[in-house]
């Protein structure tokens, strides 16, 4: 901010601050919040808001420490996203594609469409928004639910790695229709919604066609070149050396995805993919940890830092309509669906399990932020952050208790 009443060593002083701070922050969060069984991510998302409402009264920061941590925020989201794609397991996603992607389209239909016709018909936004909202309740949030069936033991069930095939399915899809909505803004904006089609259809091959090239390099990659790949670094280094070299690579593709028309954080996902199929990679995971730890935060942060003070009341009206979009979308969608695959319990459990939304919507959202208010209002903004601190804090305990009833009565 211009008005900042530091000077340049002032700033450089309270940056170092801030990093031993967030780190510091980070550990003792993380420790705290887990106790309560909350993301940790939430609480750095209120801590960015907290700075946000101290700088509107002193001032403190400006444009060099808003500008690094955004920077910082963008590698966070690459690391967030390359370990998502880390852990994701394509070996087991193929053998169930069949009734995942069954319920993938229940879960798009019901979400993605809910959440559009009500923001733009019942809520009145414009379309660019109403788009945004759609493809960010697409994406669930994996680890929330996961971490609650893991500590339940019933992530190895049946019904646990289907939920996971879904979830993953459904990170993949949000950020294609991430990076479509991202191609599609510019079209949007300078030949209106009546060109939009007609300029996808022109440009789509094109687009397709990179994308079936970008697919086609990281699979040859994956199958004929990774093995090799990490087998050489473990030779010559040590794990946590190889994990950095192995990340290198990522942000590399990560890089091209972006050079090539697409987002950078679908290239960091497909590269965390390149190397999930490595169970030797997979152990190496514990040393990016402190990666992941160091820079994620900074990306919640920024998230929190982006809320807007104005207008607060309507955010949370609109937050509140979207929220109770994003739990029916989700329990209905994957329910439904899930009912052609197995049985009630277990459908109800998926959708349930489906509701929080975290990581990739919170991207989506900080996506559209980034092109300013014209393109995403504030109110927009800080509506769908609410939804997410609201389904991350609760569902995880409602299906806590479905999942402990659940095991009593298979018991009984």
């Amino acid at each position: 901010m211009e008005g900042s009443i530091l000077n340049t060593k002032d700033i450089f002083i309270f940056l170092i601050m801030g990093l031993g701070g967030i780190i510091i922050l980070n550990i003792v969060l993380h420790d705290l919040l887990n106790k309560f069984r909350i993301p940790s991510m939430i609480g750095f998302i209120l801590l960015g808001f907290v700075v946000k409402l101290i700088d509107s009264q002193i001032h403190f920061l400006n444009h060099d420490i808003e500008n690094l941590v955004e920077f910082f925020a963008e590698i966070g989201v690459i690391t967030l996203l390359f370990r998502v794609g880390l852990e994701s397991n394509l070996d087991g996603l193929l053998k169930q594609i069949r009734h995942a992607s069954i319920i993938l389209i229940g879960n798009i239909l019901f979400s993605s469409f809910l959440g559009y016709y009500v923001s733009s018909n019942l809520l009145h936004l414009e379309l660019i928004p109403s788009l945004f909202i759609a493809v960010a309740l697409t994406a669930t949030s994996v680890g929330i639910s996961v971490s609650v069936w893991q500590e339940t033991g019933k992530i190895k069930s049946e019904t646990g790695e289907l939920l996971l095939d879904i979830a993953e399915m459904d990170d993949i899809v949000g950020i294609i229709l991430m990076s479509l909505l991202l191609f599609s803004i510019p079209i949007i904006q300078e030949s209106g919604i009546n060109s939009l089609w007609q300029a996808l259809l022109k440009d789509s091959v094109i687009l397709i066609l990179k994308f079936i090239a970008f697919m086609a390099i990281c699979v040859l990659f994956s199958k004929f070149i990774e093995p090799y790949v990490s087998h050489f670094f473990n030779r010559i280094n040590q794990a946590s050396d190889s994990m950095l070299l192995i990340i290198g690579i990522g942000f590399i593709i990560a890089s091209i995805a972006s050079l090539i028309g697409f987002s950078y954080a679908l290239g960091a996902f497909f590269a965390g993919l390149i190397f999930s199929r490595d169970p030797q990679t997979v152990k190496l995971e514990s040393p990016f940890r402190s990666l992941y730890l160091f820079f994620t935060p900074f990306f919640f942060l920024h998230v929190g830092l982006l809320i807007e003070l104005k207008g607060m009341g309507l955010a949370l009206w609109l937050g509140l309509v979207l929220l109770i979009v994003a739990v029916m979308g989700k329990l209905i969608g994957n329910s439904l669906f899930s009912l052609l695959v197995t049985d009630k319990k277990s459908a109800l459990l998926i959708g349930i399990s489906m509701i929080p939304r975290a990581e990739i919507a919170l991207i989506v959202m900080q996506k559209g932020r980034e092109l300013g208010p014209r393109i995403l209002p504030h109110n927009v903004f800080t509506a769908m952050i609410f939804v997410c601190l609201i389904t991350c804090t609760g569902i995880p305990f409602i299906l806590r208790q479905f999942l402990v009833r659940n095991s009593n009565n298979a018991k009984q």
